[in-house]
């Protein structure tokens, strides 16, 4: 490896190590299995902090496109995570109104906490930066269908205090300056618990959609963490698939 990034430029040394990071992994022999620097050696070479390390890795971790195996080291993912467009997806209210239905704000609520270890990873801060927790139950005339929530990078600038009863990426932008383009979603089935059972008004042990992701800006930064606790019931998530050329 003769790669090399410039500490004159003007560009973050992580968003460099990034973008030698996202080639490496594109070329044959580290498609075929095998394993990237680890993240002392990397960081040696090129001159700079682990720490500056860990977050370009940390970025394609989310993203699916690596992964980190404890004791063994990080290699190209096997299967590779689907990244969507913002832009073909609809938030719940746009959802609701489209379908001819008002939506419903049943309980909201905000507050600084501690982040987590994965909150820091994802984030790229540190453990004594605290971020806002937004908690959200959202639905219909006829009861809760979705309980979301959602953890913001200090960046944005959110204090908690915001209308939160409104369209979310409609108030980071017209409110925060903060636009998002491009989300990484999971999704899997779970059964509910006793306390997403009562605020869902359903019984405990009954299906439940759970969907995470993770948003970021037009600069490929990290905004939002956000997982969503749907009624199988009540939502059914659809994903309209183009077939490339």
């Amino acid at each position: 490896m003769h790669e090399r990034i410039n500490h004159a430029s003007p560009i973050p040394l992580h968003a460099q190590v990034e973008q030698l990071l996202r080639e490496l992994i594109n070329k044959p022999e580290y498609k075929a299995g095998k394993f990237l620097p680890n993240e002392v050696d990397l960081a040696k070479r090129l001159g700079i902090s682990r720490n500056t390390v860990r977050i370009a890795t940390n970025r394609l971790v989310h993203e699916g496109l690596i992964e980190r195996r404890k004791g063994v080291g990080t290699k190209v993912a096997d299967n590779r995570k689907v990244v969507t467009k913002l832009d073909h997806w609809l938030s719940f209210t746009r959802e609701m109104r489209e379908l001819g239905i008002e939506p419903k704000t049943f309980d909201v609520n905000a507050e600084w906490v501690t982040p987590g270890d994965n909150l820091c990873d994802f984030f790229g801060i540190s453990k004594d930066k605290q971020v806002i927790r937004l908690e959200r139950l959202r639905g219909t005339n006829n009861g809760p269908v979705v309980l979301f929530i959602s953890y913001f990078h200090p960046r944005v600038g959110l204090t908690g205090k915001e209308d939160f009863t409104q369209p979310l990426y409609s108030l980071l932008e017209n409110e925060c300056n903060t636009v998002v383009t491009t989300s990484r979603e999971e999704i899997k089935a779970v059964l509910a618990d006793s306390e997403l059972a009562k605020k869902l008004k359903i019984k405990k042990g009954h299906p439940i959609l759970y969907r995470s992701r993770y948003v970021f800006d037009p600069g490929n930064r990290p905004v939002e963490y956000n997982v969503g606790y749907y009624n199988a019931d009540e939502f059914t998530y659809s994903i309209e698939i183009k077939r490339g050329t």
